[in-house]
């Protein structure tokens, strides 16, 4: 091949790149100026949505709490459809992992919810968490209407004031969350011995412990 091939064919494709990930960059901003979806209650059960790192770690947290049905890992966030585990993975999606908190709000809030949030992970820390690097791994207080937008915007306020730092918390209008893979779920509980459950999950759910420990489930 001729060298002004191999250019033009460089050429090519590094135009082809920069127009995809334009037209990426242009979906998943028009996500954050959407109207957020409200989800219905549900037997007197509310949803709500995080993105905190791995949703393993996640998971365990939320379903430590007091008022909490389950939490459901999945994805949320990006603008594909039917996210998976290897597709955002890629960092193509424009998804993270993040969770379906399922609560009753007359034992527990949407605000002590994300207090939690703030509490469990390093809030400083951006396109990760821990030891898990990339945009599927940032974090994110997903809202349904005004209210919670207000609440989510708040703690983070405090929080920065708090530690004198920029928070990494993303804040955007929720609109679909997809349920990750069967092995996905309940991981934790499921593999107690799992040495990543034994170095990371762990030491966030001691945060909990730590920092909220009226809002953690007794065994009475």
């Amino acid at each position: 091949m001729k060298i002004k091939e191999v250019t033009f064919l460089f050429a090519l494709s590094l135009f082809t790149s920069c127009q995809n990930q334009a037209q990426s960059n242009s979906k998943q901003q028009a996500l954050y100026n959407a109207e957020p979806v409200q989800v219905a209650m549900d037997n007197g059960y509310a949803k709500a949505y995080f993105a905190s790192g791995c949703f393993w770690c996640a998971e365990a947290i939320y379903e430590s709490l007091k008022g909490v049905k389950e939490a459901i890992s999945g994805y949320s966030g990006g603008y594909t459809e039917k996210p998976t585990y290897q597709s955002s993975n890629t960092g193509r999606t424009g998804h993270a992992e993040a969770i379906e908190v399922i609560y009753n709000p007359e034992i527990i809030s949407f605000d002590e919810l994300v207090q939690v949030y703030f509490s469990t992970q390093n809030p400083t820390q951006f396109n990760g968490q821990g030891p898990d690097y990339g945009s599927q791994y940032r974090s994110i207080i997903f809202y349904q209407n005004n209210e919670e937008k207000k609440i989510a915007e708040q703690k983070k306020a405090e929080w920065a004031k708090k530690i004198n730092s920029k928070i990494a918390a993303e804040i955007m209008p929720f609109q679909k969350f997809w349920i990750a893979e069967d092995y996905h779920q309940d991981f934790e509980k499921r593999n107690p011995n799992n040495s990543y459950i034994r170095n990371v999950s762990r030491k966030r759910l001691q945060l909990l412990k730590q920092s909220c420990p009226a809002l953690i489930k007794t065994n009475d």
